[in-house]
Order: structure tokens, then sequence, then C-alpha cells
């Protein structure tokens, strides 16, 4: 079985500064790693190349079509929430529903508070129909239920062969293997 992401002998350097050299890493259908570490240790870092948003100095990423959740929401904030998550497509009502969030459909974006709008971002990564999810901090901001709610989607995702690469401080609902960075 083809792996849904594969690290070799990859090396990071940002800002000058080595982050991480020599990594390998694989995650098939199923399988969840979470990135840990101390701040500036490269966990966000992680995550943008494993996307494709950064470029490793050496080795090679392999990766099957993916959805990201980061600091960046990617929704339009003037739109009503509902319109924007149906622009990326995906079976939004569902993941609106999973996340706790379909009763804000109406409501745009900018309205959110910080809680309801990483729901929205994870909303959008359920939606996508992606294997491959790419969760960077997915805990912060959200309360207990939405914690609660992200722990049954992360394992209703892995039930059905998807695929988490997650970096967080916290540790998540499901308690993935770790891997540790700057230590």
């Amino acid at each position: 079985m083809r792996s849904l992401l594969r690290f070799d002998q990859v090396a990071l350097r940002r800002g000058g500064r080595l982050l991480f050299e020599e990594l390998d890493l694989a995650l098939d259908a199923g399988e969840a790693l979470q990135v840990a570490g101390p701040n500036g240790s490269g966990k966000s870092s992680l995550i943008r190349l494993a996307a494709g948003l950064l470029r490793a100095e050496r080795g090679r990423v392999e990766r099957s079509p993916l959805a990201l959740a980061d600091d960046n929401v990617a929704l339009d904030s003037e739109l009503p929430l509902g319109r924007a998550l149906d622009f990326w497509g995906g079976t939004t009502a569902p993941a609106m529903e999973a996340l706790g969030i379909a009763h804000l459909a109406e409501v745009p974006v900018r309205l959110l508070s910080s809680g309801q709008t990483k729901r929205a971002a994870l909303a959008r990564v359920v939606a996508s129909g992606t294997r491959l999810w790419l969760l960077d901090e997915p805990l912060n901001a959200l309360d207990r239920e939405g914690a609660e709610r992200l722990g049954r989607v992360i394992a209703d995702h892995l039930r059905n062969g998807g695929a988490i690469l997650a970096a967080s401080h916290q540790p998540l609902p499901s308690e993935p293997p770790r891997l540790e960075l700057g230590v």
C-alpha cells in the first residue's frame, strides 16, 4: 500500500536555521502522528512542508491530495459561513453538523468567535473528502465540546482510511504517536 504522506531523509532550514534533518516518516491509511516540541522547533514548518507550501533543503516529500487547517481560515469573511464553506465544495452540511456549527450557517464568517472560526476551518477540512489531513494546532480556541467533537471527527476519519499529521502543544483526543522536534 502506498503511504498517504512520506518523508525520506528530509532536511528543512528556515531563516538560516536548520530545523531538522534526515527526517523519515510515513503515514498510511488509518494512521495519525502528532508533531510536538517547544516553540520554534519547526512544528508548523513541518506541516507547511507536508502541504507543499515550503521546500525541503534535502530529501523527498511525497503526498496524496490533502486538506490543511492552520491559522489561515481560508474563508471569505463577508460571506455567511455556509456559503463560505460551500465555495470549497465537498459535503459541508454534515461537516458543519459534526463540528456543532450548523446553526451558524447564515452568520457572516467575520462575526464568528475564535472557537467558532476554528471549528469552521476544521469543517472545511472535514468536508474536503481528502484522505490526508494536516492540522496545525487544531485544539487552539476550542472549548471542551469542540475538542470532543474534533476527537470524534478524527476517530471517524482514521476508521474510514484517512491519515492525519497534526502539530500541537496539547495532547490530541486520539493520543496518536508523537514526533518530538527540537529535543
